[in-house]
């Protein structure tokens, strides 16, 4: 049997970013990754952090409770999909280089790395008359300067310059009011925070934080990686979603799935 593995994409990003990994992981594992609203082909749907959960929350309604995969935006994705109706769907979680509250404030210093509330408030505002310049700079920040990832800079540069901005802004205003850190301190599934040792968004005191506020979390710190390990070390990064999976009994032939309520 395979493990079904939901993974959800970050920010202007899209799904088949996840697509090395799933065939890096092999066939011991059942691979999803759709766009989410807003994004890659799902771009002329509307958008939103609530529309986004509503498509995971679907996935993980045909899959046999998937292990979730959130990358940034999708972590965000993952704690107000749990928010809103538990994690009795899912056998695990993983989060990757994500803040549960992008926004610091003079009693949390896990939010966004060099940024007051202001500035990332104001954010918005730039989107979609400066998102060319923007898509630069977004791609320059996914990674530690010592990476070498696939795809490069430049083409997910490109990428991000043929996105229509217009349906990314709704989604980034809703990440940067959202709270998750009561979710997380309720999330009863086994859970690995995945980050990168040279993030230059997050600091590391983020993923400790999660992994202190949780009940059952093991820390995945990958050194040689910024925001994206799984695009900048993705065998490293397989090789911890492999030890979770171990260490945790959660593939398929591992684990006895539990009954889920018939669909209304």
């Amino acid at each position: 049997m395979t493990t079904p593995v939901l993974f959800l994409h970050g920010w202007a990003m899209r799904g088949d970013l996840f697509a090395d990994v799933a065939r890096r992981l092999g066939p011991d594992f059942d691979c999803h990754m759709p766009d989410m609203p807003g994004h890659g082909a799902a771009a002329d749907q509307a958008g939103g952090l609530e529309a986004c959960a509503d498509v995971a929350a679907a996935w993980i309604d045909r899959l046999d409770r998937p292990i979730v995969v959130g990358w940034s935006m999708g972590a965000a994705i993952a704690w107000r999909l749990i928010e809103r109706i538990g994690s009795s769907g899912m056998r695990g979680l993983v989060t990757i280089d994500m803040s549960p509250r992008m926004l610091p404030d003079q009693g949390w210093t896990q939010g966004l790395i060099a940024r007051d509330a202001e500035a990332i408030h104001a954010t918005a505002a730039r989107i979609v008359p400066g998102w060319s310049r923007m898509a630069s700079s977004i791609a320059n920040s996914m990674f530690a300067d010592v990476s070498d990832p696939v795809p490069t800079r430049e083409e997910i540069t490109l990428f991000l310059r043929a996105q229509d901005p217009a349906n990314l802004r709704p989604v980034w205003e809703e990440l940067v009011e959202a709270d998750a850190r009561d979710v997380v301190r309720k999330i009863d599934v086994p859970y690995l925070v995945c980050a990168g040792g040279q993030s230059g968004l997050y600091p590391r005191t983020t993923a400790q934080w999660l992994v202190d506020a949780a009940p059952d979390a093991t820390l995945a710190l990958i050194e040689q990686a910024g925001h994206s390990p799984h695009l900048e070390q993705p065998e490293a990064f397989c090789d911890a979603i492999r030890r979770f999976v171990a260490a945790k009994g959660l593939a398929s032939s591992q684990t006895q799935p539990a009954q889920k309520a018939p669909t209304p």
